[in-house]
C-alpha cells in the first residue's frame, strides 16, 4: 500500500514538472487535432472552407476572468490551420515537393468578446495565394447566430517550391479522390489576363508579392528562368489554377503592401 502511494505520488510529480515545463495541455490538444483531421474528418477541397470548434475555458480567459485572452486567438488559430492543413492534404503536398511552410505574418481585428464557458467555431479558408505565400483568413463565429467575434488574416510562407506549383497539384482533385467538389468556384471572380498581372500595371497598389524581380522576405527568389524549364503538364495545371484563383481583395492588397515595406524596412536596418 506504501508503495502504491509512492507511485500515485511519483505520477503526480512527473505531471507537475511536464506542466511547469511544457504547456502539456496545448500539445495533447494538438495531437487530438491531427487524428480527427486525418482520421476521423472527411477531407476538403483545397478552396472549401474548415470548421474547428473552440470553447473558452478558465485558461483562456484575462486577468479579470471577464473574456478570452487577446492571444489565445492566436493560439486557436494553430488547432484550424492543423485541421486545415490535414484535411486538403496541403502539408502534405508541399513537403511531399520538397518544401516547408511557416508563418510569415498575421493581423486580427477583435469586434466582440468571446465570454468565459462559451462555445466558438473557426471558420478557415484561403482568399488568395502568390507564388511565394498562402493567405487564410480565420473568423471566430458564434454557433447560435454565426456573429462573427473577430476576423484574423494568416500570411503563410513557403520555400523551396513554388505555391503555383502546389495549388497546381491540389486544385484538379474532385469528389472522386474523395474530395468534395469545390462550394466555392461559383463565388470566385473570373479571372481575365490583366487581373493576372500586378495592379500597379494597372495604375492601382502594385502587388510586391507578385513582383518576380523583388526579394522575398525568406530570402529565396524564384528564377526567372524557371518557367521557361516548366513542362507541359505542369503548364496545363498551372493554366488550370489560375481559371480557378480568386482575385486579389483591396483590403489584402494593402495589407501585402504593408508587410513588404515593412521587410525592406528590417533589410535595410530600420
Amino acid at each position: 500500500m506504501e508503495q502504491l502511494c509512492y507511485l500515485a505520488l511519483s505520477c503526480l510529480l512527473v505531471i507537475v514538472v511536464l506542466y511547469g515545463l511544457l504547456e502539456l495541455h496545448y500539445f495533447l490538444r494538438m495531437c487530438v487535432c491531427v487524428v480527427l483531421a486525418r482520421f476521423v474528418k472527411r477531407r476538403c477541397h483545397i478552396l472549401d472552407a474548415t470548421t474547428v470548434n473552440g470553447l473558452c475555458l478558465t485558461n483562456d480567459v484575462d486577468t479579470l476572468l471577464y473574456h478570452m485572452n487577446n492571444a489565445r486567438y492566436f493560439r486557436e488559430l494553430d488547432f484550424a490551420r492543423v485541421d486545415f492543413y490535414e484535411r486538403s492534404s496541403l502539408y502534405r503536398t508541399i513537403t511531399a515537393m520538397g518544401g516547408s511552410v511557416f508563418q510569415g505574418a498575421a493581423t486580427i481585428r477583435y469586434r466582440r468578446f468571446i465570454r468565459p464557458f462559451h462555445r466558438f467555431k473557426i471558420v478557415s479558408r484561403i482568399v488568395y495565394w502568390d507564388d511565394q505565400s498562402l493567405f487564410m483568413e480565420h473568423r471566430f463565429l458564434r454557433p447560435s447566430d454565426k456573429f462573427v467575434h473577430c476576423i484574423a488574416i494568416c500570411r503563410q510562407r513557403v520555400i523551396d517550391v513554388s505555391m503555383d506549383a502546389v495549388m497546381a497539384e491540389l486544385l484538379p482533385r474532385t469528389a472522386s479522390d474523395h474530395f468534395r467538389p469545390t462550394e466555392r468556384e461559383r463565388h470566385v471572380a473570373p479571372v481575365s489576363g490583366a487581373s493576372l498581372q500586378p495592379m500597379g500595371a494597372a495604375g492601382g497598389i502594385s502587388n510586391p508579392a507578385m513582383d518576380q524581380s523583388s526579394l522575398a522576405e525568406n530570402g529565396h527568389a524564384v528564377p526567372a528562368a524557371a518557367a521557361a524549364t516548366t513542362p507541359t503538364a505542369t503548364v496545363t495545371a498551372l493554366g488550370h489554377c489560375a481559371k480557378l484563383k480568386p482575385s486579389l481583395p483591396p483590403d489584402l492588397s494593402k495589407w501585402i503592401e504593408y508587410n513588404d515595406m515593412s521587410s525592406k524596412n528590417l533589410r535595410s536596418g530600420c
